[in-house]
């Protein structure tokens, strides 16, 4: 039944080879006639990409930023992913490592359900040609990198300008992205499921300067006319920009299916529980906090 398919793990690179829930994961996958291949998240993407025909799940075990890893993959692909935190925070994995098993059984069983995220594609384009490309799951920023002084942008939606702004960057996030580095640029909190766009400028000069959320449908871009800056893709991948370039941001055509055991409400505890969201900094006297 499940010949010609497989079950693809991408790993932190400081996970070990031999740790007991994988070891028990590659068991009960072994058992169900899945192959399964493995790959460290600092790998070459080339490596990556080569080993998705045929897989029915991505599972990715780390932290978020392995899981925003593989999700630039999954999407792509066209695969479920399915989340396994070895990592501090864990907002958006959905298992513990000693829940991985129970979750490939219940996967298997079809006691799950799906939750689509929006994805950005990023393009660098430098004149008539296109430099760099990639997908983002969180956030792209453009930054100043190591300079001194703000950077001047000029940001457009649909090619109608938005305005010229000073300021250290900007960053364009997607849903899944504003509780991460948008959030804390001020920026608003989406639900994971919708498909808008949020544009944060990073400390403009002018306080009249305010995050924009968009509708899928726009198409963003930020341009450069005379300073340098660092293009960052979801808090890693980074590329150098130069006077004149121009980011283009849109969101991705393909969404990425999240496997969740979990209610859709789960959202809002974990705003509480991991983010601390609504919990008084000084409860009264006899309060007890709740989490």
């Amino acid at each position: 039944m499940n010949r010609g398919q497989s079950v693809g793990i991408l790993i932190h690179p400081q996970v070990a080879a031999d740790l007991p829930a994988l070891e028990r994961a590659r068991k009960f996958l072994a058992k169900q006639g899945l192959e399964v291949w493995e790959v460290r998240r600092d790998g070459l993407v080339a490596e990556h990409k080569r080993h998705v025909a045929g897989t029915r799940l991505l599972v990715t075990l780390g932290g978020d930023g392995t899981l925003l890893h593989g999700g630039r993959l999954a999407a792509e692909a066209g695969i479920p992913l399915l989340g396994v935190n070895l990592g501090r925070l864990g907002f958006l994995t959905e298992l513990e490592a000693g829940e991985m098993v129970s979750g490939l059984e219940r996967f298997f069983a079809g006691d799950y359900r799906t939750e689509e995220r929006t994805l950005v594609d990023c393009a660098v384009l430098r004149g008539e040609r296109q430099v760099y490309r990639s997908l983002a799951l969180n956030e792209v920023v453009v930054h100043r990198g190591g300079d001194a002084a703000l950077i001047r942008l000029g940001v457009s939606v649909d090619g109608q300008q938005l305005g010229v702004i000073d300021a250290d960057g900007v960053l364009v996030a997607t849903a899944t992205g504003s509780t991460a580095y948008a959030l804390a640029l001020g920026g608003p909190i989406l639900e994971p499921d919708l498909k808008d766009l949020v544009l944060v400028p990073m400390n403009p000069f002018a306080l009249t300067v305010r995050p924009v959320v968009c509708t899928p449908s726009r198409s963003l871009t930020v341009e450069l006319p005379s300073h340098q800056a660092t293009l960052q893709i979801d808090g890693s991948s980074t590329a150098r920009l130069r006077p004149g370039d121009v980011v283009s941001v849109s969101a991705y055509e393909k969404r990425l299916h999240l496997v969740r055991f979990t209610p859709p409400e789960r959202f809002y505890h974990l705003l509480r529980q991991k983010l601390g969201w609504g919990l008084p900094l000084v409860p009264y006297p006899g309060e007890k906090g709740q989490r």
